[in-house]
This record gives structure tokens, C-alpha cells and sequence, in this order.
């Protein structure tokens, strides 16, 4: 699962991706607004945004975007919290066998509007 975090602070971006990793996750962390920030951000299975911690500009840059997966919105920005969004997510995933024996995912694809 590729999950993309935005917002939160620089110097705990490493606890970051050491949690999603323990947490079997692909994180892509984006603390301040990045060149071609939203080509980077790429298709992912969820966002993150650590609504505290976010910078204006880059809150816009988001809205402009089409994100077409789950996206989760969490005021406080520390490794606790993201590992609570991670679950959150993770249970979203629920394997489902089908008739040829492969897993298939069930995924909320709703569009979320975070302009508010």
C-alpha cells in the first residue's frame, strides 16, 4: 500500500517512514510545498494531511488535485497519530478472494473535498 502524508514537521520525517515501514506501508512524505508536487504525489492508495502542520500554499496546490482515494484529515502531526491513520487505512483494505483465487481490494473511492 503507497500511501502519501502531507504536511506534519521536517524533523520527525524520518519516524515517519520508519513507522510506515513497520507498518508494511510505502509512505511519501511532503512537509512543505515541493516542485511538481502533485506529479510526485503519483497515485497512492490514501492521503494523509496533517491539517496543523500544513502551509498555505501547499493546501492549495492540493486542491487543485483530483484525489480519488481515501483521504484522511488530522489536526495533530505526531508518529502516534499517523500510525492511527495508517490503521485507519489499512482497514479499508480488505482482501476478498474472488473465483480465480487472486485477492481483489475494496476500496472507498469517494472524492473528498478539501478546500474546508
Amino acid at each position: 500500500m503507497c500511501v502519501a502524508l502531507i504536511g506534519g514537521m521536517d524533523r520527525l520525517k524520518h519516524h515517519y517512514l520508519e513507522e510506515a515501514k513497520r507498518m508494511n506501508v510505502t509512505l511519501k512524505v511532503f512537509t512543505k510545498l515541493e516542485k511538481n508536487v502533485e506529479k510526485r504525489i503519483g497515485k497512492v492508495d490514501g492521503v494523509i494531511i496533517f491539517t496543523n502542520k500544513v502551509s498555505h500554499e501547499l493546501k492549495d496546490t492540493l486542491k487543485k488535485l483530483k484525489i480519488e482515494c481515501p483521504c484522511i484529515l488530522c489536526h495533530s502531526c505526531g508518529v502516534s497519530s499517523l500510525r492511527k491513520c495508517l490503521e485507519s487505512l489499512q482497514k479499508q483494505y480488505s482482501p476478498q478472494p474472488n473465483n480465480n483465487s487472486q485477492m481483489k481490494y475494496i476500496i472507498s473511492t469517494e472524492n473528498y473535498d478539501i478546500s474546508s
